[in-house]
């Protein structure tokens, strides 16, 4: 898949393509659905496949207070969407002389006069150009004046109600990772540098990689099951995660990602793997004594051994690097 980053200006973009618009973050199942259907399109016309999204979040520009904490880095969203099988992906870069933007203007300027596009598919809700005032209808209207089609995409709807990043992000902050696989489409992850704390996981028996986790967003504190993949062994390791403050050890301490992978031992510091969130076991706990947590570190790692029992991690479908 071709990369842009600068589509307005040094770089030169697919003319005449089927195309979305669209933050993506996360791509989940109603993204897929959109892609999906621009792919479709643009093998059927034997036109280019392409998809616009935009960096930063246009929250972080207009309202930053109000700006999500995002599922995926850049580099993880387009990995998304190179999996989703587009000739390219237009980065375009947000600020605000580009928000104030009308979207007829956007129309005229970027779709029609620079990329010439043929199609276009975006969810049928998204809105675009300053204030907001670019629509479905408005791609209709000016598409039959200026030569293109517009479709708006109806929502995935899963369990009664529309699958949005939001609804991702609501189940991730309050540590339902199943759910958030089953509106992702696949297991949540995040990637990080291992590095080399205090050695205290080690010092209980169950040596961890202490992860410096690179995306905004992460699960709530508490104990999962998990898969850490290893870039320089080329594998994908059975694991429990915690996340938290480590408040039986620590009091008012910053919170970690620390995975114990099940039988595995090597020197990994320095290098940056991917975590995958399968399954929460529990909740973070305070415990009486060492003895206790210890004891409870045995027990979720059973646990999830049990788990891997019905799920080996080779049965996983898995985004790796």
């Amino acid at each position: 898949m071709q990369i842009l980053w600068d589509p307005m200006g040094r770089d030169d973009p697919p003319r005449g393509a089927v195309l979305s618009i669209g933050n993506f973050d996360g791509v989940h199942l109603g993204h897929q659905e959109i892609l999906r259907t621009v792919v479709s399109r643009g093998r059927e016309l034997e036109l280019p496949a392409v998809a616009m999204t935009f960096d930063p979040h246009p929250l972080k520009v207009l309202r930053p207070q109000e700006a999500p904490r995002l599922l995926t880095t850049m580099p993880q969203r387009l990995q998304l969407l190179e999996r989703m099988g587009l000739d390219a992906t237009l980065v375009m870069p947000f600020a605000r002389e580009f928000a104030r933007m009308p979207a007829d203007r956007f129309v005229r300027e970027v779709l029609v006069e620079r990329l010439a596009i043929r199609e276009v598919h975006i969810g049928a809700n998204f809105r675009f150009g300053a204030d907001r005032g670019g629509s479905v209808d408005l791609l209709r209207s000016m598409g039959r004046e200026l030569g293109f089609e517009a479709n708006g995409v109806p929502p995935v709807v899963l369990d009664g109600e529309v699958v949005s990043s939001t609804r991702v992000r609501r189940a991730v902050a309050h540590g339902r990772v199943e759910a958030a696989w089953k509106l992702l489409g696949q297991p949540l992850f995040v990637d990080g540098s291992v590095f080399r704390g205090e050695r205290l996981g080690r010092k209980l028996g169950f040596p961890t990689l202490n992860i410096e986790v690179e995306n905004e967003l992460f699960p709530a504190h508490g104990v999962y099951v998990t898969v850490v993949h290893i870039p320089s062994f080329g594998r994908n390791f059975p694991s429990v995660t915690n996340i938290g403050v480590r408040p039986t050890v620590y009091e008012n301490y910053r919170t970690t990602v620390e995975a114990h992978l099940l039988d595995f031992t090597a020197d990994v510091y320095r290098e940056t793997v991917r975590l995958f969130f399968l399954a929460r076991l529990r909740e973070e706990k305070v415990f009486a004594s060492t003895m206790q947590l210890v004891a409870q570190i045995r027990r979720d790692v059973e646990a999830a051994r049990m788990w891997f029992l019905t799920h080996p991690p080779e049965s996983l479908e898995l985004v790796t690097p």
